[in-house]
């Protein structure tokens, strides 16, 4: 799948100047091994919310100083045949992408700890890598974001993440709370998606997002499994068919 490739090569540039490399070796990694289902969803909600005839706009003013994305350009078009541009989205889609990534690596820390076994200094060590590129995966999600309308929901994802955490040592059902995660970083792509189309996410985006979060549970398949039954479905459906207010669902969760 061309968009995630796109997203891949997007998230890559924007850990370009971690240092030491060791460090950015591991993120490169993390970034390899990732499904791009959230990054591949925020460029498919684009591509449905312009299907109405809304124009994607020019995003570049919202890339990092110096830095460009990929060279990739797609080929859908929107609905007065106007080629869609993904290549400055792909950059926002990264960011969701980012953050999404850093939160998973936190969970996976918190559930399985390297540092339990103090004997095991390799073990400590990775640890050690993995808590600082989860912090430096949020924090770059977040700068791609921070000057577009999704970056509200951003914070309240992971502060939601935070919260859920906190209470899953004590939860009968603490599948179910992890997987809180994924619903709100589907929602943070669709929102992310439209906003950058200048409208907000329809009650089908919305419910679309929701099935494939519950479908993927707290494991996202690769995107070309995870999202080619649903991308048809995507474009299919304009905003004519109801807008979701942003001051409400659209936002928050």
């Amino acid at each position: 799948m061309e968009k995630a490739d796109s997203c891949r090569r997007a998230a890559s540039e924007a850990i370009a100047d971690v240092e030491p490399p060791q460090l950015h070796d591991y993120i490169e990694a993390v970034l390899d091994e990732a499904s791009m289902v959230p990054g591949v969803l925020t460029l498919e909600s684009a591509t449905a919310a312009a299907s109405d005839g809304s124009d994607i706009p020019d995003l570049e003013s919202d890339l990092p100083a110096g830095r460009s994305v990929s060279d990739h350009e797609d080929g859908h078009t929107t609905a007065d045949d106007t080629p869609i541009n993904h290549e400055p989205l792909a950059t926002q889609a990264a960011g969701v992408q980012l953050i999404y990534e850093g939160l998973r690596l936190t969970r996976l820390l918190a559930h399985d700890e390297p540092w339990a076994n103090e004997s095991d200094a390799a073990e400590s060590n990775t640890g050690d890598l993995a808590i600082l590129a989860a912090d430096i995966l949020v924090a770059r999600g977040f700068h791609l974001l921070a000057r577009t309308d999704a970056a509200g929901k951003a914070v309240r994802t992971v502060q939601t993440f935070g919260r859920d955490q906190a209470r899953r040592e004590t939860a009968t059902d603490p599948a179910t709370i992890d997987a809180n995660l994924e619903h709100d970083i589907l929602e943070l792509a669709v929102l992310t998606g439209t906003a950058a189309v200048g409208t907000t996410p329809s009650p089908h985006l919305l419910a679309t997002a929701e099935t494939i979060a519950d479908d993927a549970g707290t494991v996202f398949p690769p995107a070309t499994e995870c999202l080619d039954g649903h991308e048809p479905s995507l474009s299919d459906h304009s905003l004519d068919e109801h807008t979701t207010d942003r001051a409400t669902s659209a936002t928050d969760h």
